[in-house]
């Protein structure tokens, strides 16, 4: 008996993801990530958004490595020169342009400003997942989809990135 294939696909606000995991005090190991949404998911493509910066070409090579298909946005320096790279309207238009592609989504944040998204996705039966980094910070706006979220607070054991010892 042959099974079906699953054809999902992964939309990942990487900022949030990044940001979410340090303030909880640990770092994402980004091969294991992957190879979790796959594992778990049955992830064929995941798409990470991020904002782009030349220095950070090393990262950009090692996500492109463990399998992310990297979205970038031109950030921009503000007046007291901190950088913004928000890449919301990029996760919410790539996730509509695939949207015939893949048979469900899982998103990857816990800003609000995806609402919209979320609440599309599932009223259409295409949610998959929700992921929330971290389930004591999180948007509000996100709380009418509990069934749907997975919270990665107890995942750091299984997807904590520690240097290699030599």
């Amino acid at each position: 008996m042959l099974s079906k294939k699953h054809n999902n696909y992964a939309f990942i606000d990487g900022q949030n993801l990044n940001l979410s995991t340090q303030a909880m005090g640990w770092k994402i190991n980004w091969r294991k990530f992957r190879i979790y949404l796959r594992d778990k998911y049955k992830i064929e493509k995941a798409y990470y958004f991020i904002g782009f910066i030349d220095v950070n070409s090393s990262l950009y090579q090692s996500l492109q490595e463990a399998g992310y298909i990297l979205v970038f946005k031109p950030i921009l320096k503000n007046k007291d020169g901190k950088v913004k790279g928000n890449c919301d309207a990029e996760l919410v238009l790539h996730a509509m342009i695939e949207y015939s592609n893949y048979d469900k989504a899982v998103i990857v944040t816990g800003d609000g400003d995806f609402r919209c998204l979320i609440e599309y996705l599932f009223n259409q039966k295409k949610l998959l997942k929700l992921i929330v980094p971290n389930k004591y910070k999180y948007s509000a706006l996100l709380r009418e989809f509990v069934p749907a979220i997975h919270f990665m607070n107890n995942l750091k054991g299984k997807l904590e990135y520690k240097k290699e010892r030599h």
